[in-house]
């Protein structure tokens, strides 16, 4: 490390150095060695011989007048087949008391895919679980919106999608936790690790108690550990980024102690481009794909906000698990009507698959609006066709239930994998009334009905 400078101002997100280095550049990597404790900070503005810098930690014990040093790598972590079931902290370091023993590290914001490279003609990704299958198909490289709060099921989804995916295809998943709080962190670990599936994943935490820095840089780590997996070992990856919506709040934070004027609700100037740069690493190579699900928390429930219309902007659908569906006992607990894809089209999963999908949401809003009607007049006072609708959906809404692999010590009931042309089969026996004289509870918590 070489001399480049001296501190002119501290405050807890924001350093300035005097530099006499022409050679800086923004995003290079600053440090100061204090008693052996080692600060750093990372260049995101120059303006002539002043450079503004974040620090990656805490900023006690820096002063005025300090020199600075410049490190000869940037911010990276490891790229090799040493990452899987490890556990790392925003800046590459590993935080599971895990050794990595050959070190091979890259960069985190090191990597733009040439428009050469981006393969926009991927296959479809079949999960096995029917409800997503169904009325929210995934395609590789796909960005799919994770909308639900806690206790409706996000993580046993999660941890089916991963043990599943890994079935099908043999691939790995990345997961990264954006402001996580280090409680539920932990909780993921540990269910990872009792399921059987910590060794097909490698996670990343920028937990909720860091700064801003560290919350932000979190994710930039992640992507290149899903880089590595598509780009080295050429695999289809499961990305999972819990919350997006927090990477944004980070980078507000950051552009407000640096004093730059914000647009309405706060946002930085920069938040689209940012985003972008983000969700333009989430893509499909010849090589390989990564498959991004993205939980998006909605400020005070409006949809309308800024950033989540920005970020929503660059996704391909969305999956969102309601809490009333969760309370009527079905998983996973998934909103049917406010799940979509843009598969649903009939060039690309069929003719059948999407009448079949069209005629089922029928069915199920018809059934919400007789609900109501029963509820006032009884059953009885509806039409032949009406009961007939009713009895159905309901044996549709049951359907749409599966037992998971991941839940099977707690549930006793053995997970399935249901392939999508036997849900065909059985949504269209349902609706065709082939199965008018089974009885309804017989849908509930099975695979395929053949089964």
């Amino acid at each position: 490390m070489k001399m480049i400078g001296k501190i002119l101002s501290v405050s807890e997100l924001n350093v300035e150095v005097l530099c006499y280095d022409k050679s800086l550049k923004v995003n290079d990597v600053l440090a100061v060695n204090i008693k052996n404790n080692i600060y750093k900070f990372q260049v995101v503005e120059l303006n002539n011989m002043i450079a503004t810098t974040i620090p990656l930690d805490s900023v006690i014990g820096l002063s005025k007048g300090i020199e600075v040093q410049k490190i000869s790598e940037g911010l990276s972590i490891e790229y090799s087949d040493q990452i899987l079931g490890k556990v790392f902290g925003p800046y590459g370091n590993l935080i599971d008391n895990n050794v990595i023993e050959s070190v091979n590290k890259r960069d985190i914001k090191d990597k733009d895919l040439n428009l050469s490279e981006i393969n926009v003609d991927s296959d479809i990704l079949w999960t096995g679980i029917k409800v997503i299958d169904f009325f929210a198909p995934l395609s590789k490289g796909f960005k799919m919106g994770l909308l639900g709060g806690a206790g409706v099921g996000k993580t046993v989804l999660i941890k089916e999608l991963i043990n599943n995916v890994y079935k099908s295809l043999s691939s790995n998943a990345v997961f990264i936790g954006v402001g996580e709080r280090s409680r539920e962190g932990k909780e993921l670990y540990d269910e990872m690790k009792e399921s059987g599936l910590l060794e097909k994943i490698s996670m990343v935490f920028g937990q909720m108690g860091e700064n801003s820095v560290a919350r932000s840089t979190s994710v930039y780590s992640g992507l290149t550990l899903a880089e590595y997996l598509r780009d080295e070992k050429k695999q289809d990856v499961l990305l999972f980024i819990d919350n997006i919506y927090r990477y944004v709040q980070a980078k507000s934070e950051i552009s407000s102690e640096l004093k730059r004027v914000p647009v309405e609700n706060g946002y930085p100037t920069t938040m689209i481009s940012e985003v972008s740069e983000i969700e333009e690493r989430i893509n499909s190579t010849s090589n390989g794909s990564i498959t991004s699900f993205q939980a998006i928390y909605i400020p005070a429930d409006d949809l309308t906000d800024e950033a989540v219309q920005t970020i929503t902007s660059h996704m391909n659908g969305q999956i969102v698990l309601d809490r009333k569906v969760a309370e009527k006992g079905l998983y996973p607990a998934v909103n049917v009507f406010k799940t979509t894809s843009s598969l649903i089209d009939v060039d690309k999963i069929g003719k059948l698959h999407y009448d079949l999908v069209e005629e089922t949401l029928r069915y199920l809003t018809r059934y919400e609006e007789l609900e109501e009607i029963i509820a006032v007049l009884g059953i009885d006072e509806l039409s032949s066709e009406d009961k007939k609708i009713f009895y159905r959906s309901r044996k549709l809404r049951n359907y749409f239930t599966q037992p998971m692999f991941v839940a099977e010590n707690y549930t006793n009931i053995p997970g399935k994998f249901v392939n999508i042309k036997n849900v065909l089969v059985d949504v269209k026996n349902i609706l065709d009334g082939v199965y008018d004289n089974v009885p309804e509870d017989d849908f509930l918590y099975i695979g395929g009905y053949d089964e």
